[in-house]
Parts: C-alpha cells; structure tokens; sequence
C-alpha cells in the first residue's frame, strides 16, 4: 500500500498540532507540511506535493473555498477535504463547486478523519453525514422554495444570517434553528455572536427584542 501524502491547512496551531500527532501514527500516512493560511497552503502544495490537503473552511489572507480553487486549477491530482467546524450552506456547497472531494466536520472520530483521507486519496468523494444530508435536500428541493429561502441581503447580513435572524425574532431556541435549518447548534452559535455584533447588542435577549421589533422572518 503506497503512503498517503497529506498537507495540514489551518489556521490554529493547535489543531495542526493535533492532526499530526494524530496522523503520525497511522501506517500508511505520511504528514508533509503544515499551513497556516490560504496563500501559504498554495505554495506549500507545490513545495511538498501531497496527496490530500485537509483545509480550514475559515482562514486568514485566503479562504477555503478560494484556496480549492486555485489547488483544483493549478494540482488538479491533489484531493482536497475540507474539515471544518463550520457546516453552513456557502461553505458546503462553495468547496464542493471548487473541486472539494470531501467535506468533514473536526466532531469527527479518528477512525473517521484516518478513513475520509484515504478515501479520498483513491479518488472517492467523502461527505459527513450531516453535510450529505444538506446535500441531498437542496437537490430535492424545488427551485421555487429555494428562492423562498434566499431573501436578498437586509441589513448587510448573509443569507444564513438573515434566516437565523427570522427564526430567533419568532422566539426559536438555537437548538429549534438547528433543527430547521439543518445545521449544527454550535453553528447557530456562531451566527448569534455575529448578528450581535453588526446589531451592536449585548446579549441574545436583547437581540431577540430588535428582532421582534424590526425582523419580519422569511417565508
């Protein structure tokens, strides 16, 4: 069995520390180099020439989604596997569109991480199961509901950010905007301290109350 050459991107140094340590041991996998950044992960694809390339949805100089662009034109026999905390829609579908061949979330097991990357290696595509789920309802869902559900930008939000806006303003939890947006509850989270920053608010209590006061939810 020939060694799985693997790139680590990411802009934690702790999860890069992490991955390795956790890589290092496998038989079969060979970690060749660590990036910190979109744009340092660029060249250290073509200094190392790895196999797979594990990228950070979220990086700093350039995102994934930008970098997997670039490695799809420029080293098109490289696999790129997002792994990522972050499930949303722009992120998912962004990296699959870019030439993506897998998308992972870090609450994955190691079994799991050690699986996706040697899959991908032989060219299969590897999706987590909350991420093919998302996958398989926007491909089920008629293109007029689709509209529904992509309001134009309000308030310089995202179209995410405006849904979680919505569902927060009718008094949903972050565990009911989960369910119905299909995402996880530490994703919710995230957008909450987003909204409360462009909003300005202190806490989710005050949020709501502005929503409630200026939000009408999408359809």
């Amino acid at each position: 069995m020939s060694t799985v050459r693997v790139l680590l991107a990411d802009d934690q140094e702790l999860i890069r520390q992490g991955l390795r340590k956790m890589l290092e041991i496998e038989e079969g996998i060979e970690v060749v180099g660590e990036a910190a950044d979109g744009e340092e992960a660029l060249r250290a694809t073509g200094r190392c020439r790895p196999d797979v390339v594990l990228v950070d949805a979220r990086m700093p100089r350039m995102n994934g989604v930008e970098l997997i662009t670039l490695l799809s034109a420029r080293y098109p026999a490289v696999a790129s596997v997002v792994l990522s905390t972050f499930d949303e829609d722009d992120y998912i579908f962004g990296a699959l569109r870019a030439g993506a061949v897998g998308y992972l979330l870090k609450d994955c097991t190691p079994a799991e991480l050690v699986d996706a990357i040697r899959r991908a290696a032989r060219g299969e595509t590897v999706l987590a199961s909350p991420v093919a789920a998302r996958l398989v309802a926007e491909i089920r869902r008629p293109a007029t509901r689709a509209l529904a559900d992509a309001p134009p930008d309000r308030e310089g939000l995202s179209v995410r950010e405006a849904q979680v806006a919505g569902l927060i303003s009718t008094g949903a939890t972050n565990r009911q905007i989960a369910d119905r947006l299909l995402i996880t509850e530490g994703t919710v989270k995230n957008h909450v301290t987003s909204l409360l920053r462009k909003y300005g608010l202190r806490d989710r209590t005050q949020l709501a109350l502005h929503l409630q006061r200026t939000h009408r939810p999408s359809p």
